[in-house]
């Protein structure tokens, strides 16, 4: 959002099929193969009960319609076809609207363990899974509406709630901490470092302190915020919109914390 990508996202046939090449779904089948190796013991349970829902082909890439006759079932959401990169505007009204962006690109091999701007199968695996569970798929409408009513200065604050549950989330369970956040699924390097990284910060998750918390979309996270369950996501969207704008204007005028890395060169 925002920045310049070289990535085009596929348009649908007239069938409203999308033609994947094959080095596509062979890339989307090296990405998944890996990935599900790497989230073993790591990823939540209510992750994993969403993906078996899902059962994402693993030889090729999903078509949209394939996903969302899921996602509509269990929840009342579809995948949403958007370019590479849209705006904030478009990406709280598609939430609100219960309608997921999915850019409909995949990444290139030259790329193919980090690319910054999220691509099909950032979306898709590491993002859909929990959109069939319903405490995460009613926050995330609910997030969608914050969007909606936040002035741009606000929003600058309200993206951090955004990075620190749905991107970058744990949970501290009895079985020790797991994932839920699609930025740490679908990365195998974010995987092994949120939960096993010896420089790594958990923190519990405190909404003041989650949107003064700066962040680096390019790096390891230095610091990771923990709910005990997934429904405490339900606490968070029963705040009203002016209860969230309370809390960001208290962030705004306490300022950021300290950032735990190094600003990045301009």
């Amino acid at each position: 959002m925002g920045k310049a990508t070289k990535y085009i996202s596929k348009v649908p046939n007239d069938n409203g099929v999308i033609d994947w090449t094959d080095e596509e779904n062979t890339i989307w089948h090296e990405l998944i193969t890996r990935q599900l190796d790497c989230i073993k013991g790591k990823a939540c349970d209510e992750y994993w009960l969403g993906l078996d829902k899902l059962d994402l082909p693993r030889d090729r890439v999903p078509q949209l319609d394939e996903v969302s006759a899921v996602l509509t079932k269990e929840t009342g959401w579809q995948c949403y076809p958007v370019p590479a990169l849209i705006g904030f505007e478009e990406f709280f009204r598609l939430l609100s609207e219960r309608k997921f962006p999915v850019a409909t690109f995949i990444r290139s091999r030259e790329e193919f363990d980090y690319l910054q701007e999220p691509d099909i199968f950032h979306e898709i695996f590491g993002h859909c899974p929990l959109l069939t569970n319903k405490s995460f798929a009613d926050f995330t409408q609910a997030y969608g509406q914050m969007g909606l009513n936040a002035s741009k200065e606000q929003r600058v604050f309200l993206a951090r709630l955004y990075w620190f549950t749905v991107e970058f989330g744990l949970l501290k369970t009895d079985q020790g901490y797991k994932i839920y956040g699609g930025g740490i699924l679908s990365s195998p390097a974010e995987t092994e470092y949120a939960i096993n990284g010896i420089e790594a910060q958990r923190d519990a998750f405190d909404m003041l302190t989650v949107l003064r918390t700066p962040y680096r979309i390019d790096i390891m996270q230095p610091v990771y915020y923990c709910l005990s369950e997934l429904t405490d996501l339900d606490k968070m969207r029963e705040y009203s919109v002016e209860d969230v704008m309370d809390f960001i204007k208290q962030a705004q005028t306490m300022g950021l914390l300290e950032a735990k890395f190094q600003q990045k060169a301009s």
